[in-house]
């Protein structure tokens, strides 16, 4: 570690490497437990449409209505962690999306119109995606106070991957808790896991780390003069004319798109081609396969970027994998009549989406580090849109033609494009 590095670690702006380690587990942990209480819903859909009496276009409104909410809160997260700390943030907000997640079942049962309860579990949805908007833009703000540059992509991807544990979890032991005590037993489960996860983080790993350096920041924030702390607010005018800004706006939005389609539809494309398939392994594959994606781009990111390859070459390199190579097992899986064909198609691509992780996804750290956490939630407001679009015309689209094929060769036309323009106007380069 560089010198000025040790003496930021020393008077605490940087995590120890015990204190990132720890951070790195829980936050890990964090993303795990939003990511099964935020792919519940697509595992059960077919289930509760039975149940419920929902068509393609209905599922794909409850699926998507999740988004409208994720939207909302994206910029107001990033804000408030860039103010007053991820720390604090973070575990709000998942008390309350763990709530939403225990009580969703009852909601279905709190009235014997059907359409009154299409809307309830609706506004469930968005209420689910309003809380959780605050959980990446928190710890992206984080870890770019707390984490140096060559470390932030290792650091991010480990995190990030630990929402395709959650998946994987929601998809292997949510399939069988689902098979064997219904679908409300899912969401009660998963509910108290995130609970659990909120108090322990609270109490174990937050309270220690504000006890240790608290002291310290008042300390400092008495012998330093007023006029030298940083308050300056982000520059959005600068910011908004910066093509790089708007490239990374686009890639995202591109590739969210396709990991929303794949996260949402994944179940309901398997149980339709494939019934006699088990849920547990087409909801557990892919997810596998993604998390030593995510783990291993993170560590050659920042292994290239310490032998010498600008940020700027690294993040586009990332960018490439991810978007042309979910684009490429898109347009195959179209092709592909068998089960172990569509489901390897489907691994690849999935996986192809972990070295986002690595790539678009830190890049707010790169252009903007002192205003990481605001400018994380523009980016991801603008990559949330996908979610209720994309998801909710997937839907349209499947009602309409009956043909998957559609759907994912758009998916993937919509990837290639987000790769030819940050490709042309990306950059890792500080620009405010």
């Amino acid at each position: 570690m560089p010198d000025n590095e040790t003496n930021q670690t020393m008077d605490g702006r940087f995590w120890t490497r015990t204190e990132k380690k720890q951070w790195m587990i829980g936050l890990f942990s964090g993303c795990a437990t939003l990511y099964a209480c935020r792919t519940v819903m697509p595992l059960c859909a077919v289930p509760i449409a039975k149940e419920l009496g929902w068509d393609k276009t209905q599922s794909g409104s409850v699926l998507s209505a999740f988004f409208w909410g994720y939207t909302m809160t994206q910029f107001l997260g990033g804000y408030l962690s860039d103010r007053i700390g991820g720390d604090v943030v973070l575990p709000i907000a998942a008390c309350c999306w763990s709530l939403v997640t225990f009580w969703t079942p009852q909601l279905a049962y709190i009235s014997d119109d059907k359409f009154l309860t299409l809307r309830i579990i609706i506004f469930s949805r968005v209420l689910l995606g309003v809380f959780q908007g605050f959980h990446y833009p928190g710890f992206s703000s984080l870890i770019s106070r707390k984490i140096p540059e060559h470390e932030r992509s290792l650091t991010y991807s480990v995190v990030c991957s630990g929402s395709h544990l959650g998946t994987l979890l929601c998809g292997s032991l949510g399939s069988l808790i689902l098979e064997t005590y219904g679908w409300q037993t899912v969401f009660y489960f998963l509910g108290v896991s995130g609970l659990v996860w909120m108090l322990c983080m609270r109490y174990i790993l937050i309270n220690r780390h504000r006890q240790k350096y608290l002291p310290i920041t008042i300390i400092e924030k008495k012998d330093i003069p007023q006029s030298s702390i940083d308050s300056s607010s982000t520059p959005w005018v600068t910011l908004f004319f910066k093509s790089s800004f708007w490239s990374m706006i686009i890639g995202h939005f591109c590739e969210n798109n396709a990991f929303f389609i794949l996260l949402s539809w994944l179940p309901t494309y398997f149980h339709e081609n494939f019934p006699d398939a088990k849920g547990w392994v087409f909801n557990v594959i892919p997810w596998v396969v993604t998390i030593p994606s995510s783990i291993f781009g993170g560590w050659l990111a920042d292994f290239m970027i310490t032998k010498g390859y600008s940020v700027t070459f690294v993040r586009k390199f990332m960018n490439t994998i991810t978007m042309l190579g979910t684009a490429f097992f898109l347009v195959i899986i179209s092709y592909t009549s068998t089960y172990l064909g569509a489901l390897v198609c489907m691994a690849l691509a999935v996986a192809c989406c972990g070295f986002h992780n690595s790539g678009i996804l830190v890049n707010p750290q790169d252009i903007a580090p002192k205003h990481a956490g605001s400018v994380f939630g523009i980016m991801n407001m603008a990559g949330a849109i996908p979610g209720f679009i994309g998801v909710y015309m997937a839907g349209h689209i499947l009602e309409a033609t009956k043909s998957w094929g559609a759907v994912f060769n758009q998916t993937a036309a919509v990837s290639v494009f987000g790769w030819l323009v940050y490709t042309m106007f990306g950059t890792g380069k500080q620009v405010i």
